[in-house]
């Protein structure tokens, strides 16, 4: 039978309403609005699969059984003011497809158990601290968070919606937690992004997401996971000038105006010197270009994934495949973290095997 529920997922991937979906089909409204609302369970196969070339997605993927939808109060999602209704159901949507996969991987490979601890009765940076304690990184930088968070059992995703108004979200589903970043924003932005949603997973029962208190609660546990204050005070002990940030910034993986706010909070600054930092950082157009970029950080995970798939002669497409949805779809939701998801050519050495744990 038609699946109504898989047709509006399809749609709101592609950001269309109902009515731009009728007119590239070439149905009429009431059709499709009767197909999506399950009102239609064996529609003409002609239009079936006129709406399938109109989403660029297999027939067969609206035959099969229901997706999860995420809804806004399942998750923690940052900016959700300034989002369009497109801009957030196409998000939302991500998680549906990015569940499928999980699912299909998970079946084939033992990927890590969760290690995060509920936190909810702990101050923000206390609780940052607990949870460095408990993973047992103690006061050091984090070299690579998303290796971390990986480690940790977090099943971590991209979006690919090319939106700055997108930054990131979190949820749980069953024991899981998962995190959806943006992968258009810089490398410093990405890792304060997903320190922030890592403090959402512990923190808080979502569903009180987009509150100032909330997200302020999950800035300050991120700031105090990247930059602990005791190594921060034991390397600035006294903030002289901005090239001075800019030259420290490397150390914790953090934008040179996350870096000066710490210092701030730390008293390391006093008010009228921060203020004069944040005239500098906004003159020199640090807002939107950080001065001495890092590279960004990959999945390990992901990595591991693809190349073992690999070397069973497995690609992207084949994924795509079996789950029945078109091959931009994984792209869309890994492709971000990975270097590259091409098939590596062949090598004269045999190379090791390697076991996803």
């Amino acid at each position: 039978m038609f699946n109504s529920n898989r047709l509006s997922i399809a749609r709101k991937r592609r950001q269309l309403t109902k009515k731009d979906l009728a007119e590239r089909a070439g149905v009429t409204p009431l059709t499709l609005t009767r197909l999506e609302h399950g009102n239609t369970s064996d529609p003409e196969k002609d239009t079936v699969e006129r709406i399938a070339r109109a989403l660029d997605y297999p027939v067969e993927f609206f035959f099969l059984d229901d997706c999860e939808e995420l809804s806004t109060e399942a998750v923690s999602f940052r900016s959700l003011s300034s989002l369009t209704a497109r801009q957030r159901d196409a998000a939302l949507a991500a998680g549906s497809v990015a569940f499928l996969v999980d699912e299909w991987v998970t079946q084939r490979f033992n990927l890590p158990a969760p290690e995060l601890i509920d936190l909810r009765d702990e101050d923000p940076i206390s609780a940052a601290g607990v949870l460095r304690n408990h993973w047992g990184i103690g006061s050091k930088p984090i070299p690579d968070m998303l290796k971390l968070l990986e480690a940790k059992g977090v099943r971590i995703f991209s979006l690919s919606e090319k939106n700055k108004n997108v930054d990131a979200y979190s949820c749980w589903r069953d024991s899981t937690p998962y995190m959806f970043l943006n992968t258009f924003k810089s490398a410093e932005r990405s890792r304060f992004d997903a320190a922030h949603e890592l403090g959402h997973l512990v923190l808080h029962i979502h569903g009180a997401s987009g509150s100032r208190d909330v997200e302020r609660e999950a800035d300050q546990f991120a700031s105090a996971f990247l930059i602990p204050r005791a190594d921060l005070i034991g390397h600035i002990p006294r903030v002289q000038s901005l090239s001075q940030l800019i030259m420290a910034k490397r150390r914790w993986g953090v934008s040179v105006a996350a870096l000066a706010r710490s210092a701030f909070d730390a008293e390391i600054i006093s008010d009228w010197n921060y203020r004069e930092l944040c005239k500098q950082m906004s003159i020199a157009g640090y807002r939107s270009h950080e001065p001495q970029a890092l590279p960004r950080e990959r999945s390990t995970l992901w990595q591991k994934v693809f190349e073992s798939l690999w070397r069973d002669k497995l690609t992207k497409d084949h994924v795509a495949k079996a789950l029945c949805i078109p091959p931009d779809e994984i792209e869309a939701i890994v492709g971000g973290l990975l270097a590259d998801l091409t098939a590596p050519k062949p090598s004269a050495t045999k190379q090791p095997l390697l076991r996803v744990v």
